[in-house]
């Protein structure tokens, strides 16, 4: 059986991305603690209850941002990728499955800010994300075997080291949340600017 007839079509990978994306980036407003139904609180208890989920807030906000970074990372990998096979299947899979993580482990460093186990799982499956999507890339333009073959050798390094950012941040925040936990995921802030730079933009037909 040759290469050719492996192939497969993309359009349920896109369809299932944007769903689970969808799914996961509404989830994380769960992250977020309201009063309980019932619960007797005066005006002041609930300023000060929203004060304090200031960093449950924030680290939604972040992991939001991140998640649209990811599916416009996602997006534009499959511009140019025309077609998946089984091996192609499992690594989107796994991509998904970090995806769906993201609402736990948004939560889990949320309150607990100050501990570095909660921050590393976030880390590392910001880590795990980053090195998942530049595999995708590097499997699918590997001998242009699922690009189309138009897309030019210069274009494909451009996307490599645009996906290695990450990965490069999250190991940068594993090392940082040793040192002060609750600011260490602050750090991926600056991957969207960083993505958006013109050196890291490929042209889109």
């Amino acid at each position: 059986m040759n290469k050719e007839s492996t192939r497969m079509s993309v359009g349920r990978i896109v369809s299932l991305a944007d769903g689970i994306f969808a799914i996961a980036m509404t989830l994380l407003v769960v992250t977020i603690d309201i009063p309980k139904k019932g619960q007797m609180i005066s005006t002041e208890g609930l300023h000060r209850f929203i004060f304090e989920q200031y960093h449950e807030i924030l680290n939604y906000i972040l992991s939001f941002i991140l998640l649209a970074a990811f599916w416009t990372i996602h997006h534009q990998q499959f511009h140019y990728i025309k077609h998946t096979d089984s091996k192609h299947l499992w690594i989107n899979i796994m991509i998904f499955m970090s995806i769906t993580l993201t609402p736990f482990v948004t939560s889990l460093a949320g309150d607990f800010p100050d501990d570095l186990v909660a921050q590393l799982f976030f880390h590392f499956n910001m880590l795990a994300m980053g090195i998942l999507f530049y595999l995708n890339w590097f499997y699918a333009t590997k001998d242009k075997c699922l690009v189309e073959s138009a897309l030019e050798e210069g274009e494909i390094t451009i996307e490599k080291k645009k996906l290695l950012i990450i990965p490069c941040a999250a190991c940068l925040a594993i090392i940082i949340s040793f040192i002060r936990p609750r600011v260490s995921a602050y750090l991926y802030l600056l991957i969207p600017v960083i993505l958006s730079l013109k050196r890291f933009n490929i042209k889109e037909d």
